[in-house]
């Protein structure tokens, strides 16, 4: 199984449990899927084959190519994306998505359900000063450091290693500090983007959490000595060259017609 199947059967065993259901959503986003499309991209834009259901048009789109096969039968022109750009550029256009059909995971995904996505996962930090006086023990719940694993896993490269632990600030707050030790530069909003993300798929009502970059200085030692570590392993290389496919840059996701 895929972590996107195990996502749904998660989900699907728990229907009352929103952390489950949550899970399911944050996966979709995350994983790369494969994008039916109209044909090859033209100028940078593609066009996703659109299927009338009784609740509106749909595109299709599969977490991998072995399923896209089986469902179709035959040989078809996709584009492979992150769910979180597909689900942005359908965002506001009334079509929802249809994510592995023909498989035990098949979910349709109204577009209130597409909308919804892509205006949590534009939901980012916001900036803010603090002093801190003092560091604890970090207490958060498992569902949250199981989160922040996963993105943090997928951001490997970017820090050294994060800290996490509790925090006291000079104007009498508490709460939860993550500290990214030796950030590469640029990095910064990438990685407090990461870990709003894990916060609110999550599924901890009012939940915060501080995010900052920090040098291997004292403050780091300290959290250390008193927080928890979460690696941030590099990804190994790949033996050859990625082929350049629509949406391989992030930074120039293809547009949907």
């Amino acid at each position: 199984m895929t972590p996107l199947d195990q996502a749904y059967a998660a989900m699907a065993a728990t229907p009352e449990d929103d952390a489950a259901r949550l899970r399911y959503y944050e996966r979709l986003a995350d994983d790369e899927l494969v994008l039916l499309v109209e044909g090859e991209a033209q100028g940078g834009s593609i066009t996703p084959r659109l299927f009338p259901l009784e609740d509106g048009p749909f595109v299709l789109a599969f977490d991998s190519e072995e399923k896209l096969s089986a469902f179709t039968g035959s040989i078809n022109a996709y584009a492979a994306l992150p769910g979180r750009v597909i689900a942005q550029q359908l965002a506001g256009q009334g079509t929802g998505l249809a994510v592995n059909l023909g498989a035990d995971s098949a979910m349709l995904l109204p577009p209130e359900a597409v909308d919804w996505l892509a205006s949590t996962l534009e939901h980012g930090p916001e900036a803010a000063e603090a002093v801190p006086t003092g560091f604890q023990e970090a207490r958060v719940p498992q569902r949250l450091l199981d989160a922040l694993g996963q993105k943090l896993a997928r951001a490997g490269g970017l820090a050294s290693h994060a800290l996490l632990a509790g925090v006291s600030y000079s104007d009498g707050r508490n709460g939860h500090l993550l500290a990214f030790i030796g950030a590469r530069d640029g990095a910064e909003d990438a990685l407090a983007r990461a870990a709003a993300e894990a916060l609110t798929f999550s599924g901890i009502d009012a939940g915060e959490m501080d995010v900052v970059c920090l040098p291997d200085g004292p403050a780091a030692r300290r959290m250390a000595e008193i927080g928890l570590r979460l690696d941030m392993p590099v990804p190994a290389a790949p033996e050859r060259p990625a082929p350049q496919a629509p949406g391989s840059d992030p930074k120039r996701p293809p547009r949907l017609r």
